[in-house]
């Protein structure tokens, strides 16, 4: 016991003079042994981990589902029970969480039965504390790794895009309410509208942040039914509806310590904003089909382009999420109110474009920079790079003209081109641009009034007047 008390001391002598600081891992540690427990509960404390102690296998069950810790070390006897007994039970919890089992009594049957039990490394005792430490750090990084790849299976390089580009007075005013609020952990409402690039800044925001070695996942609210919407979020157990025939880990649990974007938050059923409050109010969440609470750290930023406040009044959002969710909010400007930016954007996409089509320089000729200024964008960044790409297949030459564009395409409608949008009357335009955001909406009036600015019954008048057929 002296050895290892001054093994403690000499460790923190010695890391009190380096630089390196380490982010605070919890460790769950399972020994009835006071002595040990608090000697290397003073050991970790001062490497910088926070450290969850429990004395039997019931404990640190309870334990180990209520704290999430990132790594659990486990003593074989317990009191009511062995390592091998209770490895299963904490798998059955969270497969993630790697698992130590230390023992007085080793042999290589009782290592081989640990590992199929699933524990990560299997250590006799007594234990040298710097030789823990370095299996402890491995596994963290390992698992680190793991979650990283994992949340970011799904997003390519293109993603990285600079959400700023540009000189206009609207985005420079951007970039700066951006760059004030990277430090914050609370939660950051992105208010826009469709195609002005929301979630681009979403991942510039944790690119930037102190987050930004932990994971970053995103979920779009408006493409899942509610039960769908759980079990994405939270995740669930085993057996917690038909077809869930494995526990599946949720996108707050990947996400712990880092960043959840989701995107259409106006769209959440009414029913899953108060569990995500309480994820908000308490970090804890509990698995659909599960009973026990889990600790979890996130920085929650959301999306819309509808106007929540609006919809809070109505009383098709709870008033009390809005307020949660909005603490910092950031409006993206629309393309129509920063025009001087179109050269910026239409430049950096048409290389980004040539490069994945493998087609040489793509410039705009001075008389199609011209209808790209005149036109307004209602679908924004992500209309601009549609209208360009459909050019740049289209045009016979590197050098795309004002022929060669076509704006206003969506299901069911023609290309118009830019000379069709000049001649074309305001009641004309009007009705084209109704239709789209329609389309864009899916057909839902209510979404779609919100986009423009109407109320429901307005927009039905606007409907009638135009004959227009509501898609389906």
């Amino acid at each position: 016991m002296t050895d290892i008390l001054l093994l403690i001391h000499h460790f923190a002598f010695i890391t009190s003079f380096r630089g390196r600081s380490v982010s605070r891992n919890r460790i769950l540690l399972v020994d009835d042994d006071e002595d040990i427990c608090f000697a290397l509960r003073k050991f970790l404390t001062a490497r910088g981990y926070e450290v969850i102690a429990a004395g039997t296998c019931r404990a640190a069950e309870e334990a180990f589902a209520a704290g999430q810790p990132d790594v659990a070390v486990i003593d074989y006897a317990l009191p009511d029970g062995s390592a091998l007994e209770l490895l299963a039970r904490l798998r059955e919890i969270d497969s993630s969480v790697p698992l130590v089992v230390l023992t007085a009594h080793g042999s290589i049957d009782l290592a081989v039965r640990a590992i199929k039990e699933g524990a990560e490394q299997f250590l006799t005792k007594p234990i040298e504390l710097p030789a823990l430490l370095v299996v402890l750090q491995r596994l963290l990084e390992t698992e680190r790794g793991r979650k990283k790849l994992l949340a970011h299976a799904l997003h390519d390089a293109r993603d990285a895009v600079d959400p700023f580009r540009g000189t206009s007075r609207a985005i420079r005013e951007l970039a700066e309410h951006a760059r004030s609020v990277l430090t914050s952990h609370s939660p950051l409402l992105i208010e826009g509208e469709t195609g002005t690039g929301k979630s681009v800044l979403a991942r510039w925001i944790h690119a930037h942040g102190p987050r930004a070695d932990e994971p970053f996942v995103d979920l779009n609210c408006a493409s899942f039914s509610r039960e769908l919407l759980e079990s994405e979020l939270f995740g669930h157990e085993k057996g917690a509806f038909t077809g869930a025939i494995a526990a599946k880990p949720g996108l707050l649990e990947v996400a712990h310590r880092g960043t959840v974007f989701l995107d259409e938050i106006g769209d959440m059923d009414l029913q899953v904003q108060p569990k995500l409050l309480k994820v908000l109010e308490e970090k804890r969440f509990r698995k659909v089909g599960g009973v026990r609470d889990r600790q979890v750290d996130i920085r929650l930023i959301t999306a819309t382009h509808q106007d929540l406040n609006r919809l809070a009044l109505v009383k098709q959002f709870r008033s009390d999420f809005y307020f949660r969710i909005s603490a910092l909010p950031l409006h993206v400007p629309p393309l129509r109110q920063r025009a001087e930016d179109i050269p910026a954007l239409a430049g950096h996409l048409l290389k980004s474009l040539a490069a994945e089509l493998k087609h040489e320089e793509i410039t705009l000729a001075p008389d199609a920079l011209a209808a790209l200024h005149a036109y307004s964008w209602p679908g924004n960044i992500r209309e601009l790079r549609n209208v360009l790409e459909r050019a740049v297949l289209l045009a016979g030459s590197p050098v795309i003209s004002r022929r060669d564009l076509r704006f206003g395409v969506s299901p069911g409608h023609p290309a118009t081109t830019t000379e069709d949008d000049a001649d074309a009357t305001l009641e004309s335009n009007e009705r084209r641009h109704i239709e789209r955001i329609l389309h864009e909406q899916g057909g839902r009036v209510d979404h779609a009034a919100a986009c423009l600015g109407l109320s429901r019954s307005a927009l039905y008048k606007k409907i009638s007047k135009h004959c227009i057929d509501l898609p389906k």
